[in-house]
C-alpha cells in the first residue's frame, strides 16, 4: 500500500471537520500535513475521480467531501489511490522446480498460499468496507492529544477566515 493512502485518509478526515461548503486547496491540504503538494494533488484527483472528494473552483474553492463521511468507507480511498488490485499477485511457482513441471491436470487444487493470501485480502477488505470515514473521524476524536485537536482546530479556523 502506498503512503497516498495514508495521506489520502488524513486529508479526507481533515476535510469531515469542515463546516458545510468550506473546502482546502491542495496547497493548504499539503501544508498542514506537510507532504508535498504535486504529490498530493495525484492522489487528490483520484479521490475526487472516485467520487469521495469534489473540487470547488473561486476564492473559497478547495476540496470538500463530496459525501458525508458516514457515506465513504475506507476501502473507497483505498481504491481510489492504490486502485483495485489485491496485493498478492500468484505466480503458480510451484509448478517449477524438481517438484513441479507436471502437467495442468496434476494441479487440480489452487495454491495453497494463494487460497490464503486471497482469504487475508477478502478479510481486509471487508474490515475497510466495514469502517467509514466517520468511525476514522470518531477514532481521531477519541484518540488524539487535546492540544493537537486544538491546534488543529485553530489552522482551520485561520484558514478559513
Amino acid at each position: 500500500m502506498s503512503e497516498g493512502v495514508e495521506w489520502g485518509l488524513h486529508c479526507a478526515a481533515l476535510l469531515g471537520f469542515l463546516p458545510p461548503g468550506a473546502g482546502l486547496s491542495t496547497a493548504r491540504l499539503a501544508e498542514y500535513h506537510e507532504v508535498p503538494p504535486a504529490y498530493l494533488a495525484k492522489h487528490l484527483q483520484a479521490m475526487s475521480r472516485a467520487g469521495i472528494l469534489e473540487a470547488a473552483q473561486g476564492p473559497r474553492g478547495g476540496y470538500r467531501l463530496a459525501r458525508c463521511p458516514a457515506e465513504i468507507t475506507v476501502l473507497e480511498v483505498v481504491e481510489a489511490v492504490d486502485g483495485p488490485t489485491p496485493g498478492f499477485r500468484c505466480a503458480e511457482i510451484r509448478r517449477r522446480g524438481p517438484a513441479g513441471g507436471l502437467p495442468l491436470r496434476e494441479y487440480r487444487v489452487p495454491c495453497a498460499i494463494h487460497a490464503v493470501m486471497d482469504a487475508a485480502d477478502a478479510a481486509w477488505r471487508a474490515e475497510l468496507r466495514a469502517t467509514s470515514l466517520a468511525d476514522v473521524i470518531s477514532r481521531v476524536v477519541g484518540g488524539a492529544s487535546p492540544k493537537s485537536l486544538e491546534r488543529g482546530a485553530r489552522w482551520v479556523q485561520e484558514v478559513l477566515a
